[in-house]
C-alpha cells in the first residue's frame, strides 16, 4: 500500500507528537518510506508547508522534488471526477469553491488516479459548509486512514537507542 499525506499530518506532527527537534525518527521514517515508494505527498501540500518559515518548511524544501508529487495527465483527468462528486452532493457553493482552491482537491485526484491511500487527521462530517477529505474519499472510492493507522499498518518503530 502507498500513501499520500495531507498537510495536517506534517503540521500536527511538527507541533505535537513528533517535533523535528525531539522525534527525528518519525521524519527519518517518512524519508525512508518515500525512498522505497510508499509515502508521498503532493506539490500543493509542499507549497503550503514551504510557505511557512520554520523547521518544517526547511524539511519540505529539502525534499520537494522527491517527496511532493507533481500532477500528471492521469491526475488532471481525475480532477473532473472529483469536481463532479463535489458539485453533486449538496455542499454549499462556498464549500465547493474553497475545496477547489486548496490542496485537498488535488490530493484526491492524485489518490484516485494512482490508487494511493490518503492519510489525514480529518474526520468525516455531515456539514454542507466544508468538504472534508474523508467524505470525498468515500464519495469517490479512495481509501483513507489516520497517521496512526498508517504507522501501525506499516509497523513503524521509533525506539530510543541504548542509554550512555
Amino acid at each position: 500500500m502507498s500513501y499520500l499525506l495531507d498537510a495536517n499530518v506534517f503540521i500536527q506532527a511538527k507541533n505535537l507528537h513528533y517535533g523535528l527537534d525531539f522525534c527525528p525518527a518519525f521524519w527519518h521514517w517518512l524519508v525512508e518510506q518515500n525512498q522505497v515508494g510508499k509515502v508521498f505527498s503532493i506539490e500543493k501540500v509542499g507549497d503550503e508547508i514551504q510557505a511557512g518559515d520554520d523547521d518544517l518548511s526547511e524539511w519540505a524544501k529539502e525534499r520537494e522534488h522527491d517527496f511532493f508529487l507533481k500532477p500528471d495527465g492521469a491526475v488532471l483527468q481525475r480532477l473532473g471526477d472529483i469536481s463532479q462528486w463535489a458539485t453533486s452532493n449538496g455542499y454549499e457553493a462556498t464549500a465547493i469553491t474553497t475545496f477547489f482552491q486548496v490542496a485537498d482537491y488535488y490530493l484526491m485526484a492524485h489518490a484516485l488516479a494512482n490508487g494511493y491511500t490518503v492519510v489525514t487527521h480529518e474526520i468525516p462530517s455531515n456539514s454542507v459548509k466544508k468538504i472534508k477529505i474523508p467524505n470525498a474519499c468515500v464519495g469517490v472510492g479512495v481509501k483513507f486512514m489516520s497517521p496512526y493507522e498508517m504507522l501501525r499498518h506499516e509497523q513503524a518503530r521509533f525506539v530510543l537507542g541504548a542509554a550512555s
